[in-house]
């Protein structure tokens, strides 16, 4: 009876042993996440302490801190502090920095970036948010991640482009031989082209002076970059062409993004959308003040032939897109 009761306690003793090793065997074991690790990220970008990019980027940063718990610290670098946009870029692709502000820079790695700022693309605030948020938006970001390696986690609203120089610029014979500053975009140079302009690529941090020593006579940018630049120095007109209405990306190298815990992740992509509503709220208030400000500082704002800007423009756009671009393009056209 003895040997009996103690078979089956052995046998009881090696069954729970079994069915502990399978379960550890079978991937039960729950992981726990390190809550003690930190992670410091540096986002350089190119604006002013002024800018709503810059005063976005900062709020962003204090979004994240909060809601990690202090285990994401983002320290936001202004005015190229660690290099041009490119530079910065290759930066972050190299693991050097980490997060940056950009947009159609993009197009040079992912064509589809180019839909970010094409001209007479986007009309409205309205529309550009459907745009942004909708498929086309995440078709544009996929891209992005799989052929830069950068990952958008929010996006900034910038106000129209605007043309400015020293003599009046109303329709686009006007442009005749101005030499205008463009971003490294080829988009840009094709449409100025175009509408008869003698584009020329530059660095932004190069504009000004450029513009001073003359080696160039106009430039065009949103109002917050021409007033942040202190163009308002070397430039009298503020054509209202409204050429451009886009949208730029704050993005983190994927593989920083990816060495993050699920957990963080979350943190990082939720800050996102708060900080997107915060810029925007700012662009509305700033963009109407904007327009007082430069007239005081003596600009004076010039109303365009818009149409006949918009006809040129559309005609150099089609011809410099490619079919997928072209796709994307007729897709944005259909939004209201």
């Amino acid at each position: 009876m003895k040997n009996t009761v103690k078979k089956v306690l052995v046998a009881s003793i090696l069954c729970s042993i079994l069915v502990t090793s399978l379960t550890s065997c079978s991937g039960a074991k729950k992981e726990t996440t390190d809550t003690s690790k930190k992670f410091e990220f540096k986002l350089a970008h190119s604006a002013n302490e002024e800018n709503t990019w810059h005063l976005a980027s900062v709020k962003y940063a204090e979004i994240v801190k909060e809601k990690s718990k202090g285990r994401i610290e983002i320290k936001v670098f202004p005015n190229e502090q660690l290099g041009k946009e490119t530079d910065v870029i290759t930066g972050i692709q190299s693991g050097t920095i980490d997060m940056t502000i950009t947009g159609e820079s993009l197009q040079n790695w992912a064509p589809k970036a180019a839909m970010v700022a094409t001209p007479y693309a986007i009309t409205s605030s309205e529309k550009m948010a459907k745009v942004a948020n909708g498929e086309i938006g995440k078709e544009i970001e996929k891209q992005i991640i799989e052929k830069t390696k950068l990952r958008p986690l929010t996006w900034f609203e910038r106000g129209p482009r605007y043309l400015t120089s020293n003599r009046p610029i109303k329709t686009p014979d006007d442009l005749k031989g101005l030499i205008v500053r463009v971003p490294n975009v080829p988009l840009f140079v094709k449409t100025w082209e175009a509408l008869g302009a003698k584009p020329t690529p530059m660095a932004f941090s190069e504009v000004f002076t450029s513009l001073q020593q003359k080696t160039i006579q106009a430039q065009e940018n949103p109002l917050a970059l021409i007033d942040s630049a202190s163009l308002f120095e070397v430039q009298k007109y503020v054509n209202k062409t409204e050429h451009v209405r886009s949208w730029i990306y704050v993005v983190i190298g994927d593989k920083q993004y990816q060495a993050l815990p699920d957990d963080l992740k979350k943190v990082m992509d939720e800050a996102g959308k708060e900080a997107q509503a915060y810029e925007h709220k700012l662009f509305l208030e700033q963009e109407n003040k904007l327009v007082t400000k430069l007239k005081d500082k003596g600009m004076q704002f010039v109303d365009v032939d818009n149409v006949a800007f918009e006809k040129k423009a559309k005609a150099a756009v089609l011809s410099v897109l490619t079919a997928e671009q072209k796709e994307i393009y007729n897709k944005i056209s259909t939004i209201k």
